[in-house]
């Protein structure tokens, strides 16, 4: 009977991590575009949070106020159903799952943002 290699026995004990999908684009995360998203921004008293990408993330922020997003947008449904969200879906679908690029203003939210400094 042949022998088992250690190495190959100690890898049956390491758990491959399930790889972190966002709800927003449904692709997956790289470690390194994860974000958290408070559904009730924190300046609103929000607690909950949920992982997706950075562009999505910045992308919630360029196209909501904060009280936007605690009266109207604290579910990740809410945002979707807003057609700016589902154009930017649309066209961030089609990109890698490691694509990054800056949030881009809608010309419906102009100075409804956050508004960040320069």
């Amino acid at each position: 009977m042949a022998r088992k290699n250690r190495d190959e026995l100690a890898s049956w004990d390491v758990a491959v991590p399930e790889p972190v999908l966002c709800p927003m684009c449904e692709r997956v995360i790289p470690d390194d575009q994860q974000d958290e998203h408070h559904l009730v921004p924190k300046s609103k008293g929000g607690k909950k949070t949920v992982c997706l990408h950075r562009i999505c993330h910045d992308q919630i922020h360029a196209i909501f106020t904060d009280a936007q997003l605690a009266k109207k947008f604290s579910t990740i449904e809410a945002i979707l159903e807003d057609p700016a969200v589902q154009t930017f879906v649309a066209w961030v679908k089609s990109k890698p799952p490691g694509f990054s690029d800056s949030a881009k203003e809608s010309r419906q939210s102009s100075g409804r943002g956050r508004g960040r400094k320069p």
